[in-house]
């Protein structure tokens, strides 16, 4: 498993020989329709969903994977050993429409998704680009020998953000994600199920193909004895021919939008973070 995870992150790098097709469409303004394009290249800024679409008729295939907390130290190989995948699959049904479906390690996660763009930035129109990015998750770790009384209802979850982004120039895009997000089973006590997050995150590119990104997600109202911390996510982008590699520190190993947001466990300030990647392949 170890040998596999380092050539899945060596992967990207081989590809940089690969064609220049996606950088030659990158960070221009679409002549024909006046829209403007690439305010971020991944589908997510880190962890959030960024107003990002896949073009109509492309498949998307993301593989995402969080390693342990780099706190274990040399034990886990810097988590290492400890890791969580996800494998998430995005169709555009039109330019505007797509649907997505996933499954991740945490919790035995499978997630339905959709996504539609409502307004685009473009020269002379709207100032920004809005998407509204819905999702439904079911946890199939749960048992019924440990929880008694348990339902199927138990283990679905829901989520809806608005995603308002703007580029600002060639270098810089600033997006907004208020999130509403509902579990019907909450991890304890004193957990409203219904639950709110502000999210903001950025991209500020450094070179034709790495840009630095970074998230955070203010929950509004987490229970006063929740264990939980606000996701903040730091992470580059590098840019090669067909692909989209996202490599970031983050202190939520979780990477579904519910988990993400409201099970983070890592803090920064002790060190305890979790290593992870984004890998983008378009069909």
């Amino acid at each position: 498993m170890r040998k596999l995870s380092i050539l899945i992150i060596l992967i990207p790098f081989f590809a940089l020989a690969q064609e220049d097709d996606l950088l030659d469409e990158i960070d221009n303004i679409s002549t024909e329709d006046e829209y403007e394009i690439a305010a971020f290249k991944g589908l997510k800024i880190v962890n959030f969903e960024s107003t990002k679409m896949v073009s109509k008729k492309q498949l998307f295939f993301v593989v995402s994977h969080r390693f342990g907390s780099v706190k274990t130290g040399i034990e886990d190989f810097f988590g290492l050993d400890q890791a969580v995948t996800r494998l998430n699959f995005i169709y555009g049904i039109s330019d505007g429409i797509n649907i997505g479906i996933s499954r991740s390690s945490f919790q035995k996660t499978y997630e339905g998704s959709l996504k539609l763009r409502l307004v685009r930035q473009g020269r002379g129109g709207s100032p920004f680009t809005v998407v509204v990015f819905n999702s439904v998750l079911m946890n199939t770790a749960l048992e019924e020998e440990i929880l008694p009384g348990l339902k199927f209802e138990h283990r679905l979850s829901y989520s809806t953000q608005a995603l308002i982004s703007r580029k600002l120039n060639k270098n810089l895009s600033l997006q907004l994600a208020p999130t509403f997000f509902h579990d019907n089973l909450v991890a304890f006590n004193g957990q409203e199920n219904s639950q709110y997050t502000i999210g903001i995150g950025g991209r500020h590119k450094l070179t034709k193909r790495w840009s630095i990104n970074i998230d955070y997600g203010l929950h509004l109202n987490r229970a006063a004895n929740s264990p939980f911390k606000n996701p903040l996510s730091i992470g580059f982008d590098l840019e090669t021919g067909g692909h989209v590699f996202q490599l970031h520190f983050t202190n939520a190993q979780p990477m579904n939008t519910n988990t993400f947001l409201g099970q983070a466990t890592g803090d920064w300030g002790n060190g305890d973070i979790f290593f992870g990647f984004n890998l983008s392949r378009v069909f």
